[in-house]
């Protein structure tokens, strides 16, 4: 009932804002009429002065009453038929008033035919039939309706702000969700009320990682720390610290606590590609901890070729020797472009983006340094583990990592 009671409403003001314009224009036409008629009787009674004062002739009098009579019946006509009478000769059509009549089947129109035709619209198009949902039912049955689900502890946290158990089992769902702001809330509740756990703890130090845009700040840290001395050797907590070691730069620090995560995990974790991405990034070369180990034939291809892709070979390190400084910077650039090429062919290669932006800086080209940086994040975006690393090595050489990462 509601619908239709609004519905009803929102054709009324529908029909106000369409007929407006056309009232006010047949109130400025019958303004036009009566002025136009007032005009015509003072002439009249001019033309009376006038001929008593002998200044016109008797028969002059008479063939200009007769005219200026003609012209009054004309708007006397007019009025009465609503704009059937004939136009004056001597007024322009464009200053003329519009007829009544046009404005009355234009009103008509408005009243009658467009409620109509919105009714019918919707009554073929729409859903006249659907029960109506009000909240409190849909409160009551959410289903599997998350944000009706998330709005429902909501309201029972609005009125029970102290059940513990409620910012526990909302804090995860607000960060699945993206909402770091309210998850950070909620952790901080469920903490200050259930006191500190693993779980409680983890949970606030990767949610202020995440709305830190990856980086793993102080009070991230401090989280982590906590939930360590709950749990040591928790996985998770030892991830992101060894992640904060890697974006302040101890690069050593960092993968030594990656390569304990390694020893301390099984070979099949889910974490373990990630962790092992890490251990990559922080070495040289170093075999990846839990790796399973190569068949003959590839054993033998990497001794036919040790070299990491983009790095230099043995001959080509020999030969760099003999060269002059001039020459040598040139097979460096060669090379670094060749890396370059590569990688836009096979974009899925992190530790060749990790190199080619780094190889860049080393020889001050700055803009190709961030153009690569810029292409690198569009395989390996900044939301993810591998972009946040391209974004830490880029700032500490110096890259414009804001501009670049937008």
């Amino acid at each position: 009932m509601l619908f239709w009671i609004i519905s009803a409403l929102l054709t009324v003001v529908v029909a106000v804002l369409l007929l407006a314009p056309l009232l006010r224009a047949s109130a400025r036409a019958t303004r036009y009429d009566e002025g136009e008629a007032a005009v015509y009787r003072d002439q009249l009674r001019e033309l009376e002065r006038d001929k008593a004062e002998g200044l016109i002739s008797a028969e002059d009098a008479d063939y200009a009453r007769a005219e200026i009579g003609r012209r009054l019946l004309a708007v006397a006509n007019r009025d009465k038929a609503g704009g059937e009478g004939e136009q004056l000769d001597d007024v322009a059509p464009a200053t003329a008033p519009v007829t009544r009549r046009r404005y009355t089947w234009s009103q008509a129109f408005i009243l009658l035919c467009l409620p109509v035709i919105g009714l019918a619209g919707y009554m073929q198009i729409g859903s006249p039939g659907t029960p109506d949902a009000p909240l409190e039912a849909r409160m009551a049955n959410p289903g599997d309706d998350v944000d009706l689900l998330v709005a429902k502890v909501e309201r029972h946290l609005a009125t029970t702000p102290e059940d513990g158990n409620g910012w526990n089992v909302l804090a995860p769902v607000y960060f699945r969700i993206g909402r770091f702001d309210d998850a950070e809330l909620a952790y901080r509740n469920a903490i200050r009320i259930l006191g500190p756990d693993t779980e409680r703890m983890s949970g606030l130090g990767e949610t202020i990682v995440m709305r830190n845009d990856g980086i793993v700040t102080d009070d991230a840290q401090m989280a982590f720390q906590a939930a360590l001395k709950i749990e040591p050797n928790n996985p998770r907590a030892d991830f992101y610290l060894a992640l904060a070691l890697e974006q302040s730069g101890r690069r050593a620090e960092a993968l030594a606590a990656f390569q304990e995560i390694a020893k301390a995990s099984p070979p099949t974790a889910p974490w373990m590609p990630l962790v092992n991405q890490h251990i990559a990034a922080n070495s040289a070369g170093v075999p990846l901890a839990n790796a399973p180990a190569v068949s003959a034939e590839a054993d033998a291809q990497q001794t036919a070729n040790p070299a990491a892709p983009g790095n230099p070979t043995a001959e080509d390190i020999a030969n760099a020797q003999t060269m002059s400084e001039a020459d040598r910077g040139e097979m460096i650039r060669g090379m670094v472009a060749s890396l370059d090429a590569r990688l836009k062919e096979d974009p899925n290669n992190f530790e060749g983006w990790m190199r080619l932006v780094r190889s860049y800086a080393m020889l001050k080209d700055m803009g190709r340094a961030e153009a690569a940086l810029k292409d690198g994040l569009k395989a390996f975006p900044a939301a993810g583990a591998e972009g946040q690393q391209l974004i830490a090595m880029a700032r500490e050489l110096g890259l414009s990592v804001d501009e670049v990462s937008q």
